[in-house]
């Protein structure tokens, strides 16, 4: 499991379900000021990634991902080397 792999996925399904460049989708980038994605848009990237990942992520967890970077942070984190 590496960052990259994790990227790629939250890219992906950014472009796809916000109807982003995939460009604009940096690790810096802010889910809600820069993609004004709503509660339901993160909820359905929390599920993404516990399906695909194999892993929880908790209500408190979610709160504080807040930028691009944030989920991968977490996905790493809880994946592993």
């Amino acid at each position: 499991m590496n960052r990259d792999e994790v990227m790629t996925l939250v890219r992906d399904h950014l472009a796809a379900e916000l109807e982003l460049e995939p460009d604009r989708i940096t690790e810096e980038a802010r889910f809600k000021e820069d993609f004004d994605a709503d509660s339901l848009d993160l909820y359905e990237l929390v599920m993404e990634l516990e399906d695909n990942y194999g892993i929880s992520v908790s209500e408190q967890e979610a709160s504080q991902i807040i930028t691009v970077g944030d989920a991968i942070d977490f996905v790493v984190a809880k994946k592993g080397p």
